[in-house]
């Protein structure tokens, strides 16, 4: 790996002493009305801070030529629409920078119209609980490695998390409860390894280069997303180049990839990557129990037949596979042999095909939805990882299907923006298990397959007027969705789901802003499909029924003309129907954030809890070449013991601080920092007896915790700096990108529960304990996470 490096900077070095630097970066696009896709003639489109740029031609496009290379920010104004910002457009000199203006009419007068410019997204039907991360946001993140779960670890209500994982847990809430859309089109998880049953993983799915901005949305959910607790999160991916062929290669820490875009024919572009992981071949090297290795696959097709139709294919796919470093269980440290005692061998893959077709109007435009998503998920797990029948101790598979359609419309008229729709799926769950596991009562085994098939169906609507000169704006939105998994569910009289919202401008600068919502969210099909000997869908007879969540957020919110954006929230959610686990008397809202399956066993939909807090941010996007982003959270979450108490969750992190900034440099040097701090999570001690019988060890090879004492111990505090350090070449005719970066700059060591593990013998035997034969002996010690990973990239932008 080393040479590798070094040959590769040695070539890179000698192609930029032979290469001329010129100065020709060039923006160019097209502005439309973002309602029925008409061009605008005669908009200026300008620099901002200065007089440079240009006005589109009739055909709305523009064009901005001899720019010297680096970051612009642009904006876009014309009488009657509302001026427009965009933040920290790259221009090249190797290809034009396309930047495209989608402008809202204003509903106003035209000789009334205050236009206001903002590079802070705002919308009516959320007009809180909203971040816009920009593609630069994500490329240069110190420690984010292009990972958009870890960028979104530096925002308001975001809980940190270790640096193997990356769950995306939002103001006290379940990894499970988040929603992705990529250009409109849903897609079930966004990370390779994926935990069934939840959304976390250890690396982020999406390719960064396919991605033009992401909108986050914490709460006031709009009515056309559905099936969500948490947070939605909606990736805007980029258009291919309309020009020629380009593309972007990138070698990084931990995997190597390529990019290629470009046009098809006059109307058609594509974007298209492949990235491959090298971590088994690092891990393996640096002596890591576990060894996995992935890769993805995406596609992006748009054709435009005519300026008033637009038709996108969109692709996604991985394969991931986990396998066990073997050659440690003899010569391993005692950590090590720990690890390969319990950790499964698995494999996974999974794909998403969408197929998106929209329509515009004089005055509206309307959105046809189509996909198909699997996720094909296989674990199996041996005693002492000797594979013979009499050791098997978890043998499972399982495939998620879903085919999904939505319809919807949006328009304005008088005043109004409407939007109204409709969405039908039809899903397939198919499981085997075999898993042998520990009872009070001695080692059980639970075997069976399932086959469960769903229809799910929803309808929904928003409206939404600004009033005052746009000083006021009222949102008001309802949906309901069923599902034919029983009778209760298939009620849409019983999901019904209203949501408000209210934005007042006190000031030009200053606003009173508030929403209130309540939710809906399905179970995960582990609980729905599973079954019992007989073959009974347990959980139906249960009467598993959908998870409801009372959303109540308001704040203010201040903005200057120097890109600065300061917030103050208040948040509370109410849940209740969360599923609760009859086996091990515990709300499920407390798993999800490790590797393996959530929720295939026996539940109730019984268990309340509750989040509250308050958040604030101050951020300043890039002026005059400096840019940060500071963030404090206070968050309380409780969910109900098995005695009906609320107790803190595993997600209670209380104080949460994030601060993120940066400056870029003359001769286009860029320095980074993120510094992270959390108080500790709670967590749960082990129940010494129970894990000391032998038959329970044999089948676990871990400890096994007391759910009598839920959540009663908590971690030390979390805290981690992490530094990036850009140096960009723009070159004639392709841009370099050398970075170093070190997360976790000075090596900090995070605790995590610790570790119980048997006493083991001069052999590595465990030692039985001689007061009781049928009990090993224990210890516990330490189980500290966490170094510093240096890693150097190269990206290559043609």
């Amino acid at each position: 790996m080393k040479t590798l490096y070094i040959s590769t900077l040695t070539f890179l070095l000698l192609i930029i002493s032979l290469v001329s630097f010129a100065q020709n970066g060039t923006i160019k696009g097209k502005v439309f009305n973002s309602i029925n896709n008409d061009p605008l003639p005669f908009v200026n489109v300008v620099i901002q801070g200065t007089t440079v740029g240009a006005s589109s031609d009739v055909n709305g496009n523009y064009e901005i030529s001899n720019l010297k290379p680096g970051l612009y920010n642009l904006e876009a104004s014309f009488v009657g629409f509302v001026k427009k910002s965009v933040l920290e457009v790259e221009v090249l000199n190797s290809k034009p920078t396309f930047v495209d203006f989608a402008l809202n009419q204003t509903a106003t007068k035209l000789n009334d119209v205050e236009i206001k410019s903002s590079p802070f997204t705002k919308k009516e039907e959320s007009p809180v609980s909203l971040r816009t991360i920009g593609v630069s946001e994500l490329a240069r993140n110190p420690g984010g490695n292009s990972d958009i779960s870890k960028v979104l670890q530096s925002l308001p209500g975001v809980t940190p998390t270790v640096a193997f994982r990356n769950d995306i847990i939002i103001r006290g809430g379940s990894p499970n409860e988040n929603r992705f859309y990529l250009d409109d089109i849903e897609v079930p998880n966004i990370n390779h390894f994926a935990t069934q049953g939840s959304s976390g993983g250890p690396v982020g799915l999406i390719n960064v280069d396919f991605i033009r901005e992401v909108d986050f949305y914490s709460s006031a959910f709009p009515a056309n997303r559905n099936n969500t607790l948490s947070s939605v999160m909606d990736f805007k991916f980029k258009d291919g180049r309309s020009d020629k062929l380009g593309g972007r290669f990138v070698i990084g820490a931990s995997d190597i990839g390529l990019t290629l875009e470009g046009p098809l024919n006059k109307n058609a572009t594509f974007l298209a990557s492949a990235r491959r992981s090298y971590l088994g071949t690092l891990f393996k090297a640096l002596g890591l129990p576990f060894l996995p290795t992935y890769n993805d696959f995406q596609v992006k097709y748009k054709w435009k037949p005519t300026p008033k139709n637009e038709i996108e294919f969109l692709g996604l796919g991985a394969i991931d596979d986990f396998v066990l470093n073997l050659g440690l269980q003899e010569t391993g440290t005692q950590a090590q042999k720990y690890l390969l005692g319990y950790l499964p061998v698995s494999s996974q893959w999974n794909y998403m095909n969408g197929l998106k077709y929209a329509h515009y109007d004089k005055a509206s435009y309307t959105t046809l939805v189509l996909s198909r998503n699997m996720l094909n998920n296989r674990s199996y797990k041996y005693q002492d990882n000797i594979e013979i029948p009499e050791n098997k101790i978890q043998d499972y598979s399982s495939q998620e299907i879903e085919n999904k359609f939505r319809a919807e419309n949006t328009s304005r008229r008088m005043g109004f923006k409407i939007n109204y729709g409709l969405s039908a799926e039809y899903d397939e769950y198919n499981n085997s298990t075999y898993n042998k596991i520990s009872t009070p009562f001695g080692v059980d085994t639970i075997q069976f397959s399932s086959k469960l098939e769903l229809v799910k169906y929803g309808i929904f609507g928003q409206i939404s007027k600004a009033f005052f000169e746009d000083r006021l704006s009222l949102s008001f939105g309802i949906r309901t969705d069923g599902s034919s998994f029983d009778k209760s569910t298939s009620d849409l009289s019983k999901q019904i789901s209203p949501r408000f919202s209210l934005s007042f401008s006190i000031t030009p600068e200053l606003s009173f802003n508030v929403n209130t919502g309540i939710y809906y969210q399905l179970p995960a099909y582990t609980i729905l499909g599973y079954r019992n000997f007989s073959g009974e869908l347990v959980n139906k007879s249960n009467n598993v029924s959908f998870i409801e969540s009372k959303h109540v957020v308001a704040g203010f919110e201040y903005l200057t003309k120097s890109n600065l954006k300061l917030s103050l929230e208040g948040f509370m959610k109410l849940y209740d129907n969360y599923p609760f686990s009859v086996k091990d008397s515990v709300c499920l809202a407390n798993m999800g954030s490790d590797f393996g399956i959530i929720g295939n066993e026996a539940v109730l939909s019984t268990a309340k809890g509750k989040s509250y807090g308050i958040e604030f941010l101050a951020q300043q996007k890039l002026f005059k070449g400096i840019y940060a982003l500071f963030t404090y959270t206070y968050v309380r979450s409780e969910f109900e013991d098995k005695h009906g108490n609320l107790v803190p969750s595993a997600w209670d992190t209380r104080h949460i601080f994030n601060l993120t900034g940066g400056k870029t440099f003359k001769r286009n040097w860029e320095l980074g920092l993120k510094f992270r701090y959390s108080l500790g999570s709670p967590y749960t001690p082990y129940n010494m007896d129970e894990s000391s019988l032998i038959s329970n060890w044999n089948v676990t090879h871990q400890g096994i915790v007391d759910y009598n004492q839920l959540n009663t111990k908590r971690l030390q505090p979390f805290q981690q700096l992490d530094i990036r350090v850009d140096k960009k070449y723009y070159l004639k005719k392709f841009k370099l990108n050398f970075y170093i970066d070190l997360a976790n700059a000075y090596n900090y060591q995070y605790e995590l529960p610790p570790i119980l593990d048997v006493v083991r013998d001069s052999n590595g035997n465990p030692v039985v304990n001689p007061s009781d034969p049928t009990r090993y002996q224990l210890e516990t010690y330490k189980n500290l996470t966490g170094t510093l990973l240096p890693s150097i990239g190269i990206i290559i932008e043609f």
